[in-house]
């Protein structure tokens, strides 16, 4: 990836280019960049997030700073991958619906053929024992980088001791009473929207994922830069765009519903999936415990050691973590062995495929639904409160997770059995990595697997 702007690249600029704004952007020279960035978007949402503000705003300047971080605000406050969501923002901007399906797609597509591949390999080899040494040592990782996210998503969030309050709150909700992740969410939103009213300066809205400084040479799509005919809110439009998103989830969910019945694993997939991707505000971690409550503990469609694995394998991949519902959905089918003993990795890769729309069809729907509404106003958006409080519930359920996956993880025969001292150990060194040497999570556990092999080689 070049090197975005700074002085030194500004100062090397002709005149010429300080004043004038990059030539159009074909469909396809678009569709060439948006497949790129589905194979290198690793990082996470902040780190796909700055990727994007490098490449768009710094250095091929397709959209303005303001503009980008205008369309960001409104994908935050979305359920949802933003990562994603904005860049199929940004797609529908340039180059009207097929622009923002192409740029959402191949955000995802190339992750969900590589977590297919990976869950492959991990159903079919993951009893052997070098691949087994990797995982040995990837879980500890895992343990870690999600208490890190808690940490990460806390530190931005909890800007008042009230937040503070609801954070601990549902973390006691969830861990002592086992309230469904969806009433956590429901309530948060509630108490923020109320709160928003009695006291704003304690919800008003903390700071996003910092996506860098103006850009400071003009744009394609820049800060005056007329709305383009194809984002102009009108109702026709939205209901338009509402009844075929219906459509694209009604009629799958008939088919398979008719096809399989309605506790059919597909159906039932389907349906789950379609709930998890009306509650990920926050993020993917935000919305894992809810997977976990009806993957793991209800459907029994993998296990909990199976979870952790799987989000082990979301963290190594590029596209949103959120991906790792992908994993859930191949193990869930080669488990059940939908399509018969002889065809376990097609029933897997189905599973995947009908997990993966149902969860990101939502989010499609409410970029080219709301983004003209966005792109029209351009003024600042009111309804953050609900998103601040939802945030803060969701750092105590993450802390909740957190505790799961090291419980498993530390004491592998239960709570009766000894500690895992070699786990712990490792748990340790990616916590010192993670928080105190700042080192990436991809290096973090790619570090932690080759140990965990060395372990379970020489070791054990």
């Amino acid at each position: 990836m070049a090197a975005p702007f700074n002085d030194a690249a500004l100062s090397s600029m002709t005149s010429t280019d300080l004043h004038t704004p990059p030539a159009p952007v074909s469909f396809w020279q678009a569709f060439v960049f948006w497949l790129k960035l589905g194979f290198i978007s690793f990082g996470g949402p902040a780190g796909q997030i700055a990727l994007m503000h490098a490449e768009l705003v710094e250095r091929r300047r397709w959209i303005s700073d303001k503009r980008f971080l205008h369309a960001l605000n409104y994908c935050m406050v979305l359920p949802g991958p933003e990562a994603q969501q904005l860049a199929t923002y940004i797609g529908w901007l340039m180059h009207r619906t097929w622009g923002g399906i192409v740029a959402g797609g191949l955000f995802v597509l190339p992750s969900l053929l590589i977590l297919i591949a990976l869950s492959w390999v991990y159903v079919a080899y993951g009893h052997v024992a070098w691949v087994a040494g990797l995982f040995y040592g990837i879980k500890p990782a895992v343990t870690t980088i999600v208490l890190q996210a808690a940490h990460r998503i806390g530190s931005r969030a909890l800007k008042h001791r009230a937040l503070w309050v609801l954070a601990a709150a549902s973390f006691v909700a969830i861990f002592v009473w086992q309230t469904p992740f969806p009433l956590i969410v429901a309530v948060a939103g509630l108490l923020g929207a109320v709160g928003a009213r009695l006291a704003p300066g304690v919800f008003a809205a903390g700071g996003g994922h910092g996506a860098g400084k103006a850009s400071k040479v003009p744009a394609l799509i820049d800060d005056d830069t007329p709305t383009p005919a194809h984002a102009v809110f009108t109702w026709a439009r939205l209901l338009r765009v509402a009844v075929v998103g219906l459509l694209l989830w009604a009629a799958p969910m008939a088919w398979l519903t008719l096809s399989l019945g309605w506790a059919g694993a597909l159906t039932q997939m389907g349906w789950f999936f379609t709930k998890a991707a009306l509650l990920t505000f926050g993020g993917a971690y935000a919305v894992l415990p809810y997977v976990y409550q009806g993957a793991v503990e209800h459907f029994h469609w993998l296990t909990p050691t199976q979870m952790i694995d799987g989000l082990a394998l979301g963290e190594t991949t590029p596209g949103p973590l959120i991906m790792v519902v992908a994993f859930v959905g191949f193990v869930g089918g080669h488990t059940k062995a939908l399509l018969g003993p002889d065809h376990l990795f097609l029933a897997g890769a189905l599973a995947a495929s009908v997990v993966t729309w149902f969860t990101f069809l939502p989010s499609f729907v409410f970029i080219l639904m709301g983004g003209p509404f966005i792109e029209t106003t351009h003024n600042k958006l009111g309804f953050t409160a609900p998103l601040t409080a939802i945030t803060a519930a969701v750092v105590g359920v993450i802390v909740n997770l957190a505790l799961f996956f090291g419980f498993h993880v530390l004491w592998p025969q239960g709570s009766a059995g000894p500690i895992d001292l070699s786990a712990a150990a490792l748990a340790l060194l990616a916590g010192v990595a993670l928080f105190r040497y700042q080192r990436k999570v991809t290096h973090v556990i790619a570090v932690s697997a080759l140990a965990g092999w060395a372990i379970q080689t020489w070791l054990v």
